[in-house]
């Protein structure tokens, strides 16, 4: 079915597509590097008629285990499937396949002055295909919304190797039941995407970013609700709580030049975007929004230079965080802007409970938190309250009408907790779902959704 090269069987070549960024692994038994619509029907029938797992890969950049074969059987890979095949300006549309990266997207839009919404933190790596499959998201989604927002249509083929086209190729188009949506974020357990119709924005034509520092996570949190209740809704807005700035303080003023005061326990980072106009008026609005009581200062970047100094300071994070822990838990739950400083204090609680550092940050416009428990894996001892630590965490943020997963997915790693959001009633109908686009239950078998025999 495919030509020579295109088939990797020995274990040396499989090794690197059995595994994710959750550090999960599996081996698969082959993995084919498709590079046409059709090559993606003939193996899924293949594996249909001999019941035979397959697992869909971009870029592996996924935290949940989602790619990881954990049935073995046969990977996907779609890195050689990777064209943009159309980029219709007049319309504010382009036609990718779903091997294509997401920055390679970005500078095609930026050609002919546009964007596309969704900008995970990976975007030099991943695809657009797992962006699809996670709904991926990142900072921008806080004012243009994630993958679902910004794709108009689908091709996929169902477990059946049956072709399906999904949406419309206008921003309007409500002919049946929008299996767009349906698609995007199933991991990969409904459909294989082969084609994804993206919509571009108009890329802003200035864009301003702030620094707001507060003596507390509430008044942190009074700021973003603050915020978010005006009218001018920023591009970013970001937030890093007391441990993190902790993290980072030492690192940041040797590295970035941008002082953190002591009396800081709470950051907010801020972006706003728009008309050369209007942005001055839009900056000072948000400004005031943010001058809550609590807050200690702001610093406003002038300079590119300045811009990049500011965000060192959010992007020093990782490095800090794997350099301290030899492993972290990264979770990515959400809750109503409104309840962010409950959670933060919740999660500090339970640091406290279970002798296990939590460092947080994250997209705080739309509440989308990542949790980091910060843990040794040879301390059996820590291990084991970061299991209950984790339950306890989710158990919180449920508590708080959130949900467990913003943009990260489910995967593996969540997907035996998601009864404490779903009950049995829609548990049951999304396995009827799947049953229907799967029958024989070969598309990335037993993620995303509780097994059955769990419930």
């Amino acid at each position: 079915m495919l030509p020579a090269g295109s088939v990797l069987v020995a274990p040396a070549e499989c090794l690197a597509y059995g595994y994710d960024n959750s550090r999960r692994q599996a081996m698969p038994e082959a993995v084919a590097l498709v590079e046409t619509e059709q090559q993606v029907i003939d193996i899924i029938r293949l594996c249909y008629s001999n019941n035979i797992a397959l697992t869909a890969r971009g870029r592996g950049t996924g935290t949940t285990g989602a790619t990881v074969p954990t049935h073995g059987g046969i990977v996907m890979s779609f890195e050689r499937m990777n064209k943009i095949l159309q980029v219709d300006t007049d319309n504010r549309v382009m036609v990718v396949q779903p091997g294509v990266t997401n920055q390679q997207v970005q500078q095609a839009a930026a050609q002919h002055g546009f964007f596309w919404a969704p900008d995970p933190t990976s975007a030099a790596y991943c695809t657009v295909g797992g962006n699809l499959a996670y709904n991926s998201a990142g900072p921008r989604a806080v004012k243009y919304g994630s993958c679902r927002e910004n794709t108009l249509g689908l091709r996929a083929v169902t477990g059946e190797g049956n072709v399906i086209k999904c949406g419309v190729y206008t921003t309007k188009g409500v002919v049946g039941y929008d299996l767009t949506r349906l698609i995007i974020g199933s991991e990969g357990t409904l459909a294989i995407i082969t084609e994804a119709t993206l919509k571009l924005l108009p890329k802003p034509e200035t864009k301003r970013t702030f620094m707001a520092l507060y003596n507390s996570m509430d008044a942190a949190a009074r700021a973003v609700s603050n915020i978010m209740a005006q009218a001018v809704t920023p591009c970013a807005l970001e937030f890093m709580d007391e441990n993190a700035i902790n993290m980072v303080r030492e690192y940041a003023q040797t590295s970035s030049g941008t002082q953190l005061p002591q009396q800081a326990t709470a950051l907010l980072m801020i972006e706003i975007d728009g008309s050369r106009a209007h942005l001055d008026a839009e900056v000072n609005s948000v400004d005031n929004a943010a001058r809550v009581p609590g807050h200690i200062a702001t610093q406003h970047a002038v300079t590119q230079q300045e811009v990049d100094a500011l965000w060192q300071t959010r992007k020093a994070l990782s490095p800090c965080l794997r350099k301290i822990a030899p492993k972290k838990i990264n979770e990515d739950v959400v809750v109503p802007v409104s309840r962010m400083a409950d959670l933060i204090n919740g999660l500090n609680q339970l640091s406290t409970q279970y002798k296990i550092p939590i460092v947080n940050f994250g997209h705080a416009g739309n509440g989308n938190i990542h949790v980091n428990l910060l843990v040794n894996p040879d301390d059996a001892q820590a291990m084991h309250n970061a299991e209950l630590c984790l339950e306890a965490v989710f158990d919180l943020v449920i508590s708080l009408n959130g949900t467990l997963s913003g943009e990260h997915g489910v995967g593996i790693e969540k997907r035996d907790f998601i009864y404490k959001e779903l009950s049995a009633n829609e548990i049951k109908i999304m396995h009827a779902i799947k049953q229907q686009f799967d029958p024989h239950n070969i598309l990335n078998a037993d993620k995303t959704l509780p097994l059955l025999s769990s419930q």
